[in-house]
């Protein structure tokens, strides 16, 4: 057998098998400790078909026909646990999250917090003025920008989609690569738009666009690891940037933007060959 996907809905991972069967493609399925669902291919032969339509999957996984699948091949050889009781907001919120992913929400809103309530966050937590000052004793000043937020709608826009994206990626891939992404796509992008405007600025957008770009590419290039967006989310980063850079959105650190896209590309690249953790 040879695998083809995870996932950590085990009912969206029944009705994909059974959309599967009813196309005569045999999975098996595997529930780990952590309620993640391993779909296996039978017939490794028809592995090609088999990963076309975990794109397919990927990029519409609400489509009818996967429910309709379900419906048609009625009881499957596997079955999951019903579980009386529906989970509230706040516990679906806490399922899909990371310690990694918690720790920079919490600290954005508490930085937003105190900034509203009159204490100079900015002045302590953006970019220097200078290289010199960066490269000596505020060298961790290159990151903190990406945690300032100018404005409410700017900080809710930013920390769903970093919980979201940083969520999904923290589950299946471990707190490390989180990790990496979020440093690596906050200090270079900063470093960029400091090149390009000087230094205020601030916010998460590079690393959600980092985030974007390698979710998707990801589920692109390697459907497995259980991790990826539709194709219309791609459309919509493409045109978010060319909006900013047109001046249509006023005033945007675009190149903070460009450059966290760009590093989420080159990272699923280079991931491309890799499992889950």
């Amino acid at each position: 057998m040879k695998l083809l996907l995870v996932l950590d809905d085990p009912r969206r991972a029944q009705s994909f098998v059974d959309y599967l069967a009813d196309i005569g493609l045999k999975c098996e399925l595997t529930l780990d400790d952590d309620n993640n669902v391993s779909i296996w291919l039978v017939n490794e032969s028809r592995y090609q078909q088999a990963q076309q339509e975990v794109k397919r999957f990927i990029a519409e996984p609400l489509h009818p026909r996967y429910q309709d699948a379900s419906w048609r091949q009625g009881d499957t050889h596997v079955h999951f646990a019903e579980d009386s009781r529906q989970p509230g907001w706040l516990s679906d919120v806490l399922s899909r999250t990371g310690p990694v992913n918690m720790l920079v929400l919490l600290a954005c809103v508490a930085i937003y917090g105190l900034s509203w309530l009159g204490l100079p966050m900015f002045g302590l937590l953006a970019f220097p003025s200078s290289w010199e000052s960066l490269l000596g004793s505020e060298f961790w000043r290159a990151f903190t920008p990406a945690l300032l937020h100018f404005s409410l709608m700017h900080l809710v826009f930013n920390l769903f989609w970093w919980w979201y994206l940083g969520g999904m990626v923290e589950r299946r891939l471990g707190h490390g690569k989180l990790l990496v992404l979020l440093l690596v796509a906050a200090v270079l992008p900063n470093l960029m738009q400091f090149w390009a405007s000087g230094p205020r600025f601030g916010g998460l957008s590079g690393v959600v666009y980092a985030l974007l770009a390698y979710v998707w590419l990801s589920g692109r290039l390697n459907p497995a690891r259980g991790i990826g967006l539709p194709d219309g989310m791609a459309v919509f980063m493409v045109v978010w940037l060319v909006l900013g850079f047109a001046g249509v959105l006023g005033p945007v650190a675009n190149l903070a933007h460009l450059g966290g896209g760009l590093i989420g590309l080159l990272q699923a690249w280079f991931d491309r060959g890799r499992r889950t953790r």
